[in-house]
């Protein structure tokens, strides 16, 4: 009897149960794609970690000073180098790769990328004797004024540069630069490199990518007195370096040959030797506002790598600091670079040791922006 009551109880349950475990319906296919980015802003940044805890593998972040937010990435391997063509397009990456990640055969690969997608659409593979530097200068990698040929330096250590046809794709001349590096680009086909004895070399290309001419400046500063740090900053003439004393350099390559300015200097009286310029990128130039902004530190000797506690913003024609602006850096550590934008009404980027991102008005120093931790070591920012 028991046994007939539990069978008929077991069998109204199982419809139930049957129900229960029913199969639910499959889920809908995901579809992977690609975004392309927005039109581009004069705030946004092109933001370049050298990754210093695992150096194989840099990157490049894409950033929105606007919204304070991150819109893309692109890989930069080993000791890479940045630059983006003239017309925005594209951007190339020359950078070394190892056959076993860490160690092998070594490729050196110049990339091509698209800007909108920030997918490689191509590559070139270069003689195994770039130079492995960070990237703290826009002058390893950078195209010619028409984006017609783009420069990538050498060193093996012969100082070099190899200069690449973007049509053809192909590696069309080393020039030897004496010993001489880096490749600043100016007027159509032309580039000048900085020497250890203070000179700058002016070599002239055909149309061919080839020389036709070179020059050797007189020099523009004491190599032993009071060397110039090579992270120069462009300008709309030229660029501009500053000395490690703080003595302000600006150099005209408009003309046919390089016209130096008369020298200035960011410091005077007692605070001169007492606080310097310093760290990565210590240079960011707005020229709209006529601003020239400097990371500077309380230092002596030998610390012209140290984070900067302050920035200090000059006017350019009259060579007066005109904001001292001081930098929260129990919080967010000093700062290691900096990045002004190009428009009338500028930000400033500030990247620190601490791995954050600050995003500031560049006219009055309000911070608008605060990435507590973005990538590894921010040593070096671009403009788009």
């Amino acid at each position: 009897m028991r046994l007939g009551r539990f069978c008929a109880a077991l069998a109204a349950c199982l419809p139930a149960v049957v129900l229960a475990t029913t199969t639910p319906p499959p889920l809908a296919p995901e579809h992977i794609g690609v975004e392309k980015l927005p039109a581009r802003s004069a705030h946004w940044a092109y933001l370049l970690d050298v990754s210093w805890n695992n150096y194989i593998d840099e990157r490049v972040y894409v950033y929105d000073g606007d919204a304070g937010r991150l819109l893309g990435m692109m890989d930069l391997g080993y000791y890479g180098n940045f630059a983006e063509s003239p017309d925005g397009k594209t951007s190339a990456l020359a950078a070394t790769y190892w056959s076993r990640g860490s160690h092998g055969t070594r490729t050196e690969v110049l990339e091509w990328i698209d800007n909108q997608t920030l997918k490689p659409r191509g590559e070139l593979v270069l003689p195994a004797k770039r130079a492995q530097v960070g990237a703290i200068t826009p002058f390893n990698l950078a195209y010619s004024a028409d984006g017609r040929f783009l420069y990538s330096t050498n060193l093996t250590p012969t100082a070099s540069v190899s200069v690449v046809d973007v049509a053809k794709n192909a590696a069309v001349a080393e020039i030897d630069t004496d010993g001489c590096v880096q490749a600043i680009p100016s007027a159509l086909h032309r580039f000048s490199a900085i020497c250890e004895n203070g000179r700058l070399l002016t070599v002239t290309l055909d149309e061919t990518g080839q020389e036709a001419a070179r020059a050797l400046s007189e020099p523009f500063f004491d190599v032993d007195a009071d060397p110039v740090f090579v992270q120069a900053v462009p300008t709309p003439t030229g660029l501009t370096f500053i000395s490690f004393l703080g003595d302000v350099h600006a150099v005209d390559l408009s003309g046919a040959a390089p016209r130096f300015d008369a020298v200035w200097s960011v410091t005077s009286g007692k605070d001169r030797g007492r606080w310097r310029p310093g760290s990565q990128q210590m240079l960011a130039f707005n020229a709209p506002l006529h601003r020239l902004y400097v990371l500077m530190h309380r230092g002596g000797p030998g610390s012209h790598k140290d984070a900067a506690s302050e920035i200090w913003v000059f006017d350019v024609a009259s060579h007066q600091r005109v904001a001292r602006w001081p930098l929260h850096v129990a919080a967010h550590g000093g700062a290691i670079a900096v990045l002004a934008t190009r428009d009338a009404q500028p930000l400033l980027y500030v990247a620190t040791e601490k791995s954050a991102l600050l995003v500031l008005d560049a006219r009055s120093g309000r911070v608008l922006h605060t990435e507590a931790k973005l990538g590894q070591s921010l040593w070096y920012m671009q403009n788009p």
